[in-house]
């Protein structure tokens, strides 16, 4: 047992028993959605993966500690510090764990504490990736590079539309990162269902999406496996829509000097106050609807 890993006595009895787990990140709750809507999500999401037949293990730093599974109490407190929180990446945890201070977990991290605890399939809302300008800026997400060496698979709907889509695809390609849409060719763009992007597979139900995760565990192939999974077509946005919003916010964050791990924050923030909102609900339901997936995943796996 890592010396630094705490995993919830919940979570800890389902991987004994060889039992359904999902993780779940927490940069969403401190970093993705306002207070309360970020709480009260987190533990709809937790309740829709009981309710598909798995255990849910929202991971974060909490005093030092790498979580496996926290309670409602840490969820909340998670959501009520908010930005308050550190949002943490692979480069952070040594200090965030030397210090003993708590920090929100990405992609990344939770990729590396899920793997740390045994857990193999994780549901989010969507990846990191390139940024559009990253041939100048040189912005791209530690989540490639994640999935590219740690053995989780990370079921999500897309990159995120903020970023360059395509880029983030040949960027996976390269790292040898399988990309597969779940009932679809064509690449998620997070808020909307269509990109213009093909995935290198289509997968149709979750039996094939493990039975294609054990084949890579079980011929010793390192890295993760990427699932897109698109937004539900009565909350998908319309691209013109979205796509005039981020324009705008990207604008934006240019004039007004944003950079580095706080991009993504900003950006999805004033995508929200530019739709009036609507974003947010799209964030909610592509969530609870790639933690529906990732559960009957992981009981098949």
């Amino acid at each position: 047992m890592n010396k630094f890993l705490s995993i919830s006595p919940e979570v800890q009895q389902a991987l004994n028993e060889g039992g359904p787990v999902v993780a779940l990140e927490s940069t969403i709750i401190s970093h993705g959605m306002p207070y309360p809507q970020n709480v009260e999500t987190a533990m709809r999401v937790e309740q829709t993966i009981r309710d598909n037949g798995a255990v849910p293990a929202t991971i974060a730093i909490i005093g030092g500690k790498l979580k496996a599974g926290c309670t409602a109490d840490e969820i909340e407190y998670l959501g009520r510090k908010g930005r308050e929180v550190i949002k943490a990446s692979r480069r952070d945890l040594p200090v965030l764990v030397a210090r003993g201070a708590d920090g929100a977990t990405t992609v990344t991290t939770t990729m590396i504490i899920a793997a740390m605890a045994g857990i193999k399939v994780f549901a989010t809302g969507g990846i990191g990736g390139v940024h559009r300008g990253a041939e100048t800026t040189m912005d791209i997400s530690a989540d490639l590079e994640e999935l590219a060496q740690t053995p989780v698979m990370v079921i999500c709907a897309g990159a995120k539309s903020i970023l360059d889509l395509g880029l983030t695809l040949e960027y996976l390609e390269t790292k040898g990162v399988p990309v597969i849409g779940f009932g679809t060719d064509e690449l998620p763009a997070f808020y909307t269902r269509h990109s213009g992007f093909k995935v290198d597979y289509r997968i149709d139900s979750p039996e094939e999406l493990a039975a294609a995760f054990r084949a890579k565990l079980e011929m010793g192939l390192h890295g993760g496996m990427l699932v897109t999974n698109p937004i539900p077509e009565e909350y998908s946005m319309p691209a013109d829509v979205i796509n005039r919003a981020i324009d705008q916010a990207i604008a934006d964050a240019n004039r007004q000097g944003i950079h580095g791990k706080e991009t993504t924050p900003f950006l999805l923030a004033r995508v929200k106050d530019l739709t009036g909102g609507d974003s947010l609900a799209a964030n909610i339901q592509l969530v609870l609807n790639n933690a529906r997936l990732a559960a009957r995943t992981a009981a098949c796996l």
